[in-house]
């Protein structure tokens, strides 16, 4: 069982997505709706994958990414990213950053689940 953080400020994306994924078999997640959430919750946490969203109010998913690396226990976890805004620009500084890989909102729940795994296999 693979043990996922997503990072999202819309509490609707983090239940479809919660659900796709434990459904899906071979994830159990925790939610955040901050950054600030995520890093008073990962170091205990201790996940597998990183799910974050790009945009959010307060600290923004790169910089969630950024302090998360902080943590020794946190430096190499894969992170992937969920954004509406997908472009080559935004798309390089994300990989700049360690991303793994970037999944486009709206995304489709049905595939959630095999597309971490493929990311995870590479």
């Amino acid at each position: 069982m693979l043990k996922l953080l997503h990072v999202d400020d819309d509490a609707d994306i983090l239940e479809v997505a919660k659900m796709s994924l434990e459904l899906s078999g071979g994830f159990e997640t925790v939610g955040c709706l901050s950054g600030e959430e995520a890093l008073t919750i990962a170091p205990d946490y201790m996940p597998d994958v990183l799910l974050l969203d790009v945009m959010m109010p307060g600290m923004s998913g790169p910089e969630t990414l950024e302090r998360l690396r902080e943590f020794p226990s946190l430096e190499d976890v894969p992170a992937i990213f969920m954004t509406a805004r997908v472009g080559a620009a935004s798309e390089a500084e994300l990989f700049s950053l360690g991303a793994k890989e970037i999944i486009p909102k709206p995304f489709d729940p049905m595939a959630l689940g095999r597309q971490i795994l493929d990311v995870l296999k590479r």
